[in-house]
């Protein structure tokens, strides 16, 4: 939560703020996160408006997953920018619907909830499919063998199943000595 008091809702004041947050839980996908409490560095300009108060800022976080073709461990950083607009809160406001309020990001008591300007913003920011590297062969298909360990890994052409039965009747060479 940021306090905008300072601010004192006179249009076109502003503040430039700089903190160090711990991460959210489940901040991220399923196969990249900023770790949950690990430091979310946020640098923040916040500026009065007329509706209310508008904060752009960007988000440097470090990230842990996975690359998604070889499961290999990541460790990368990440940059997101953001901007969101926290209207005041008005209690004499009738015209405002249930669905609006959804909608909108509102300012409680002079007190805005970044959390969720943060969270979209890292997400999206986040490769869909992040990688180990931008080569990465992933995994053979048949034994899952990590093709970037062996890059001439190979199996024997598969047997036709017709002729599958004839594999017994195969002799060690050695044997018929």
């Amino acid at each position: 939560m940021l306090d905008t008091r300072e601010l004192g809702r006179r249009p076109g004041s502003q503040r430039e703020v700089t903190r160090t947050v711990p991460a959210p839980a489940d901040l991220g996908i399923e196969v990249l996160r900023v770790p949950e409490g690990s430091p979310v560095e946020l640098d923040l300009r916040l500026e009065a408006v007329m509706e209310g108060v508008l904060v752009t800022g960007t988000a440097e976080a470090a990230l842990e997953g996975e690359c998604v073709r070889c499961l290999e461990p990541i460790e990368d950083e990440m940059s997101a920018t953001f901007q969101e607009l926290y209207v005041y809160d008005d209690p004499h406001d009738k015209h405002s619907s249930p669905e609006e309020d959804d909608e909108v990001s509102k300012l409680q008591d002079d007190l805005l909830d970044l959390e969720p300007a943060l969270r979209d913003a890292v997400v999206l920011a986040l490769p869909f499919q992040p990688l180990c590297e931008d080569d990465c062969p992933g995994l053979c298909t048949e034994c899952g063998a990590r093709l970037a360990d062996d890059p001439e890994h190979d199996h024997a052409a598969p047997i036709d199943p017709r002729w599958a039965g004839l594999t017994t009747l195969q002799q060690d060479p050695e044997a018929s000595e």
